[in-house]
């Protein structure tokens, strides 16, 4: 399912100036249009309006949900929002296509997705996928996830048969249409198979060859780099971050109140182990993680050259 800057002056990065705290600054609205529909993995933003941080950074924000997954950042790229939530591995495919966007910010700044099996099917390592079937969503990417981690069990793509599930993951693991899925997160669908007593046995792509990488990002468009009201909004966020760690309960329950279709079992399971994954401080930027992945992205023929890693991702001050 699945934005913040600091100033950082260091090569390889884009600083940008910005304003000590917006009191003093006119009112502002600020359009954010999320990755998906709304769900836990975006607490931190709903956390920053709850306890006013928006308003005291003078923050009109607006948290719009797609239609469609994939128009957030083509949205942004043609001006129509002010910031959008992506994934790393997906920035470097963007800025391969000629996007002019760059990841200005980090909500989830550690992987949540996994390589899911369930326990009936016999599967306790890596190598039992021999023979196997595994489910995917997306090709290109996921296809590589999948062999790096094989090559890591001494197997090759050659080994398994890869079946095109769409998004129905969960459906088609828990039918025995695949043996196991790529694509799961840790903090949502795992358990989901979890409390429906189906043991889920999960492994980790970075624990297998795979470098971490940040799971939800703020995108901008490189021509609202300068926007004065981008790093209001990221040291906004810092705050509803803080405030979410020191009140999850009522942030939970504000939250629900406004969205209650997700007043459930799995979502709320959901709320409470996210918190470890929202980044601290959405502003700062992790150079080697974003480069290494870049080459990553790369070697495996997913992009066509690695770029500067201005070309990718800016730090804004806050």
């Amino acid at each position: 399912m699945s934005l913040n800057r600091r100033l950082l002056l260091t090569a390889g990065t884009a600083t940008l100036a910005a304003p000590a705290i917006a009191r003093a600054l006119p009112w502002r609205k600020f359009t954010v249009i999320l990755d998906w529909f709304v769900n836990p993995d975006h607490a931190p933003l709903f956390a920053a309006r709850y306890c006013g941080a928006f308003k005291r950074a003078g923050l009109m924000v607006d948290l719009i949900a797609p239609t469609d997954p994939d128009l957030p950042p083509r949205l942004l790229a043609a001006g129509k929002a002010d910031a959008a939530l992506s994934y790393q591995p997906q920035l470097y495919l963007l800025v391969d296509q000629g996007l002019p966007v760059r990841r200005t910010g980090t909500l989830i700044d550690n992987p949540l997705n996994t390589l899911t099996a369930l326990k009936r099917s016999g599967i306790k390592t890596l190598a039992d996928l021999k023979g196997r079937k595994i489910g995917y969503s997306v090709a290109g990417v996921e296809t590589v996830l999948i062999g790096t981690m094989l090559r890591h069990a001494g197997l090759s793509l050659h080994d398994v048969t890869l079946v095109n599930v769409n998004f129905n993951l969960i459906t088609a693991l828990r039918a025995g249409e695949v043996d196991a899925v790529i694509g799961t997160f840790r903090t949502y669908e795992d358990i989901e198979l979890a409390q429906d007593g189906l043991d889920p046995v999960i492994f980790y792509p970075e624990d297998y060859g795979v470098p971490p990488s940040d799971e939800l990002i703020l995108l901008s468009n490189t021509a609202g780099l300068h926007n004065p009201a981008l790093p209001r909004f990221l040291h906004a966020l810092k705050e509803g971050v803080a405030a979410l760690h020191a009140d999850p309960e009522g942030m939970l329950k504000q939250f629900l109140k406004d969205h209650p279709k997700l007043n459930d079992k799995l979502d709320i399971a959901s709320w409470h182990a996210l918190p470890p994954y929202f980044a601290s401080d959405p502003a700062a930027l992790n150079t080697h993680r974003y480069i290494v992945y870049r080459d990553f992205m790369a070697k495996a023929g997913l992009i066509k050259a690695a770029l500067p890693l201005r070309d990718y991702a800016v730090a804004v001050t806050s």
